[in-house]
């Protein structure tokens, strides 16, 4: 298209400088707008034709709000990865105006990757089950602090007590005494954060469960058909879901592990091949889930009475794509042991080729969702 011009955007909480690259090879900065949507509103009024613009910025605290705001303008609008930006070595001065140009310049030069943008339900899941992995964290913190200070004054369970059940905890209500009234507050409000983070877990996991039967049919599916995998609960299934989205939009299982950032690093020139760790330039999020799931298959392949519950959902061909996953992952983890590498390059081996299975089952059951609304249609 002719005319067409590349913007770019340097966002901020209260402030977006914008510059554009025109066409004929200029590129000039416009100043800088507050963020605000009647703002954003004039500048793309001022900037020309909605069908002509093409608009960037980088992925940040901000989120997509903008991009929801450019969208209903009509304006095509793609978030990019900002470890992806291309920078140069001798590059030592940083403002946002040239940040800005830098964004417009590589944008209409096509050096920019876009991420995924979710759409409202995947946005709101994920929201939710972030606030129950901020709620497991603060209640790991929370136990540590009130462990701690019972072992720095020499307080300690039974033996055979298991720490954190319920037997722990009226131990802990009962029999834990101090002299020094300070001490005494000091237990109480270490004790009450650990019951209110139970609580908040508890009251969240809930919502979760609420919040499934209100997704659409695909994603519930999706969701259902992951449970069939071992080590793959709901609350892990719903995560994968959460910050993938549609698995069909990766083309290849190998797409999907790059998202994760669990491939290796590689730094080779000539005949030399150097490989290092993980990269773990993706989502984070992602691959702690499969990693924590891989542990599961340095068991036997089996079906328990829990999975097997799990299973009744899922279609045949599901089910045989998970007693797949187990004998080939298994194997993949006693092969790797075998051979001296350490348990945890093991696992996070068997977590990256789990992606692959995931992958697989998500794709199989959203072209079968699919498949009878074309039909209806």
């Amino acid at each position: 298209m002719r005319n067409v011009r590349f913007v770019g955007l340097d966002v901020h909480a209260e402030t977006i400088a914008v510059a554009v690259a025109e066409v004929s090879g200029e590129v000039r900065g416009l100043g800088i707008i507050p963020n605000r949507a009647e703002s954003v509103g004039r500048l793309i009024r001022k900037l020309g034709k909605a069908e002509q613009l093409r608009v960037c910025y980088e992925a940040g605290p901000t989120g997509y709000v903008l991009y929801w705001q450019l969208a209903a303008l009509g304006v095509k609008c793609e978030v990019v990865a900002p470890t992806l930006v291309p920078v140069k070595a001798g590059d030592r001065v940083k403002t946002d105006r040239r940040d800005a140009e830098k964004l417009a310049r590589s944008y209409r030069a096509g050096d920019l990757t876009p991420v995924w943008v979710p759409d409202a339900a995947h946005e709101a899941l994920r929201d939710l089950v972030r606030a129950r992995l901020a709620a497991k964290r603060d209640q790991l913190r929370a136990r540590h602090r009130l462990s701690k200070f019972l072992l720095r004054h020499g307080r300690r369970a039974p033996e055979g007590t298991t720490a954190w059940c319920e037997k722990y905890l009226q131990w802990i209500k009962a029999h834990v005494r101090f002299e020094q009234n300070a001490q005494e507050l000091t237990l109480a409000d270490y004790l009450h954060e650990v019951e209110h983070a139970a609580e908040r877990i508890v009251r969240l996991e809930r919502s979760i469960d609420a919040s499934i039967e209100r997704l659409p049919v695909k994603m519930r599916t999706v969701i259902e058909a992951l449970q069939s995998l071992r080590g793959i609960a709901q609350i892990s299934a719903v995560s994968i879901m959460a910050e993938v989205g549609e698995l069909s939009r990766f083309a290849h299982p190998r797409q999907l592990m790059g998202y994760s950032g669990a491939v290796c690093r590689e730094h080779s020139s000539g005949p030399r091949i150097r490989r290092g760790p993980i990269s773990k330039a993706g989502n984070a999020h992602l691959r702690r889930i499969v990693v924590e799931a891989a542990w599961a298959y340095r068991h036997r392949p089996a079906v328990g009475k829990t999975l097997a519950t799990r299973q009744r959902r899922s279609s045949p061909a599901v089910t045989a794509l998970a007693w797949k996953a187990q004998q080939r992952l298994h194997q993949r983890y006693m092969r790797l042991m075998a051979r001296g590498k350490n348990k945890q390059q093991t696992i996070t081996a068997v977590g990256r080729e789990l992606l692959g299975f995931i992958w697989a089952i998500g794709v199989h059951v959203e072209r079968e969702v699919n498949l009878p609304l074309r039909q209806a249609a």
